[in-house]
C-alpha cells in the first residue's frame, strides 16, 4: 500500500518517533512504580479505586477502571493474595462482594510515584475536548490501518 498524496518519507518516521516517546513514558511509569512499591501499575490504580471508594462492587471497579469484569477480578484477586485488599460478601446479593483496603495498602499508596492510573491517562484528561476528539478519530484511523483487535482496549496499559 502506498502512502497517501503529499505523504513525505519523514513524516511518517515522525509519527513513529512520537509513539515510540509515548511508549517509553508509560513504560518508565510503570517500571518505576513496580520497582518502588512492588506491585504492577494496573494494581496500583485498583488500590487506589478501592481506597476512595470503599466497599466498591468488582462491576464498579472495572467501569472506574475502563476494563473488563473478568480483567478487575483477576486484579483483585492478586491483591487479596497479598493481604492488601479485603473482601466482603454483599448481604443483600450473595454473588456480590465488597472490596476494601487493608493497612499495608494505605502504606503501600504512599509510595507510589503518583498518578495512580498512570502518566497517559493523567494526560489525556489535560487536553481540550476538540484535541481529544482529534486525537479520538486519528488513532481510530490507526487501528483500522493495523487491522487490530480492537478488544484489546479493554486491557490495562500496565499489563501489556
Amino acid at each position: 500500500m502506498s502512502p497517501p498524496t503529499g505523504t513525505t518519507p519523514e513524516l511518517p518516521a515522525q509519527v513513529l518517533r512520537q509513539f515510540r516517546v509515548v511508549f517509553n513514558a508509560v513504560r518508565t511509569h510503570f517500571q518505576q512504580v513496580e520497582k518502588r512499591v512492588g506491585i504492577g501499575g494496573a494494581q496500583v490504580w485498583a488500590l487506589n479505586v478501592i481506597q476512595q471508594r470503599p466497599g466498591v462492587g468488582m462491576n464498579e471497579l472495572a467501569q472506574a477502571m475502563d476494563v473488563h469484569q473478568s480483567t478487575a477480578s483477576n486484579l483483585v484477586r492478586q491483591l487479596v493474595k497479598r493481604q492488601l485488599v479485603r473482601t466482603e460478601k454483599s448481604t443483600v446479593d450473595r454473588r456480590g462482594v465488597h472490596l476494601y483496603v487493608e493497612p499495608a495498602a494505605l502504606t503501600l499508596l504512599q509510595g507510589v510515584p503518583g498518578p495512580y492510573e498512570g502518566v497517559l491517562p493523567e494526560a489525556l484528561q489535560q487536553l481540550a475536548p476538540d484535541t481529544l476528539a482529534r486525537l479520538q478519530a486519528d488513532l481510530t484511523q490507526v487501528i483500522h490501518a493495523l487491522k487490530a483487535d480492537e478488544q484489546a482496549g479493554g486491557i490495562p496499559l500496565a499489563e501489556l
